[in-house]
Order: C-alpha cells, then sequence, then structure tokens
C-alpha cells in the first residue's frame, strides 16, 4: 500500500509520515500544490491525503486537476474550514472524505484503510438490464452508451447496484455513499436520485426505469417489475 500526504506543515506532515509507515504503509510527501499535484499522477497510489490550504496551488485545484485528468485515486481531503459550503464543494469536486483540523490519527488511519478496502474491488462489474457498472474503470454504460457521472453520483449508483433488488434507506446511502457524521443538506440523497434517474432513466426512454422510490421506505435499484 501506497500513499500520498500532501501537505504544507512539515512537522504535521513528519508525524503523520511515520504514523502510516508503522502499519506498513508506503507514504510520499509534498509540501506545496504544485509538488504534490505532480506526484499525484503516480499510478502506484492508493490514496491521497490533500490539504486544502496549500502554497503554490491550493487543495481545490489540485483536486480540480486531478480529476479533470481521469486521476481516480481516493482523496481524503484535510482542512481547518468546517463550513457546510466548504465540505459540500470539496465532495462536488471528488473528494472521497475530509477531516476537519484538528483530528485523531487513529481516524485517519480507520479512512484511509476503507478506501484502500473499496479501491481493491476493482475488476467487479455489476450489471441490472441494461446498465452497466465497472469498478476498476469507473465506468457505468447503458445500451451500450457511457454515462457520464460525476464522483458522488458515481458513488450512489455504485452502492445502489451492490444491494441490486434491495431497498435501502436514506440513513444507509448517507452512511454509505458520504463522508462520515456528514452533516450538510438534508435532502441530498433525494437530490442525487434525481441526477441520476435523469442521467440513468429518463436519457433513455426506450429502456425500462430502473431506479424505484419505495415510499416511505427508501430506493431500490432493479429491473424487476
Amino acid at each position: 500500500m501506497k500513499i500520498l500526504i500532501i501537505e504544507d506543515e512539515k512537522k504535521l506532515a513528519g508525524i503523520l509520515k511515520r504514523g502510516f509507515e508503522e502499519e506498513r504503509i508506503m507514504v510520499d510527501t509534498a509540501y506545496d500544490g504544485k509538488e504534490g499535484l505532480d506526484k499525484a499522477f503516480d499510478e502506484g497510489l492508493d490514496v491521497i491525503v490533500l490539504d486544502l490550504m496549500l502554497p503554490e496551488l491550493s487543495g481545490l485545484e489540485v483536486l480540480k486537476t486531478i480529476r479533470e485528468y481521469d486521476v481516480l485515486t481516493p482523496v481524503i481531503i484535510l482542512t481547518a474550514k468546517d463550513s457546510i459550503e466548504d465540505k459540500v464543494n470539496c465532495l462536488d469536486l471528488g473528494a472521497d472524505d475530509y477531516l476537519t483540523k484538528p483530528f485523531s490519527f487513529l481516524e485517519l488511519l480507520a479512512r484511509v484503510r476503507t478506501l484502500i478496502r473499496r479501491k481493491g474491488t476493482g475488476g467487479v462489474i455489476f450489471k441490472v438490464g441494461s446498465l452497466t457498472l465497472n469498478l476498476k474503470t469507473r465506468k457505468a454504460t447503458r445500451a451500450g452508451e457511457e454515462i457520464l457521472l460525476t464522483f458522488r453520483e458515481y458513488s450512489l449508483l455504485e452502492y445502489l447496484m451492490r444491494n441490486k433488488n434491495n431497498i435501502v434507506t436514506e440513513g444507509q446511502i448517507i452512511s454509505s455513499v458520504w463522508p462520515y457524521n456528514y452533516d450538510g443538506i438534508s435532502n441530498i440523497v433525494r437530490v442525487y436520485i434525481r441526477y441520476l434517474r435523469n442521467k440513468i432513466d429518463k436519457a433513455f426512454p426506450d429502456e425500462k426505469p430502473l431506479i424505484k422510490n419505495i415510499w416511505g421506505m427508501g430506493y431500490k435499484i432493479t429491473d424487476k417489475e
């Protein structure tokens, strides 16, 4: 396992590096945004730990750039900012998780391991009707046509397809798709379900609708009536 820590506070970066190395995780470090951006293209990385307040390039600029270049390495944001707007902005740009400073190293370690385990499921293909999701390439297709998804849309679709034909509640979706202790927009699940329906069902009028709203219970994806 190998992670990249992009953190301009060298003392904190050193503490994190030693902590991960004690857990037998290889660590590379960068102390500004430009250096971090260069190193983020390393295909051998399992997770990137990214501070937002960086010299040269901000953490948000680094995140936005690597996602635009289809770098799919999971990213955990470290930030002293705790506003809902900042957190939502990070998630919308493609972050997989975030931690507000100060934080416990053990919590960061647990989140890194969770993302590494999730990344290790690559190569699995899920199918529901004419919809296919490839976890290795992180691509969704329907009727042979690729569907462009944001990171959060992809994560939600993956969760639904892992539970195909089964009802999942909004609480289960929040705890599995959004970061730990998410306290943002209350109707966020409904918003993203609508986004997915537009891209997966409404965009394919000749195909059977797949995403179902089970009134009073939750949602499921299925090609069954």
